[in-house]
């Protein structure tokens, strides 16, 4: 059977993805993407980390966990005019909650589908 296609991600899911992670990215210190990528420890690259940014790429699931837990539980130290770590904290949560919700990474769907496939507990199974 043929693969199923998938639709491509939509500009403005790249846009919000690229403004969540730019967000992020300031939030914990990071002023610039240069600042960020040149930390060893920086998952992605500087021409990478810009184009998510300006919604020319979108990342993977994994490839925006990944930045995500970057930014926000790096290894020390924090970069001066990070948010204080409670903050940060939230930031980033709110920052994977958000883009969970968008299509381009399909949560929904996947929860939608599993919601279709429950058994219904009134009913037995024979």
């Amino acid at each position: 059977m043929a693969r199923k296609k998938q639709p491509p991600v939509s500009a403005e899911d790249k846009e919000l993805i690229g403004a969540l992670l730019r967000g992020l990215r300031r939030a914990g210190g990071f002023r610039s993407v240069d600042m960020a990528a040149a930390r060893e420890d920086c998952p992605a690259a500087m021409a990478t980390i810009y184009s998510y940014e300006r919604g020319d790429l979108s990342p993977s699931l994994a490839q925006f966990l990944e930045l995500v837990e970057f930014y926000v539980l790096g290894a020390p130290p924090r970069p001066k005019g990070a948010k204080p770590e409670a903050d940060l904290r939230a930031n980033g949560v709110a920052t994977v909650t958000r883009a969970l919700t968008l299509r381009a990474y399909h949560v929904v769907g996947a929860l939608d589908l599993v919601d279709r496939m429950q058994p219904d507990p009134r009913r037995r199974s024979s």
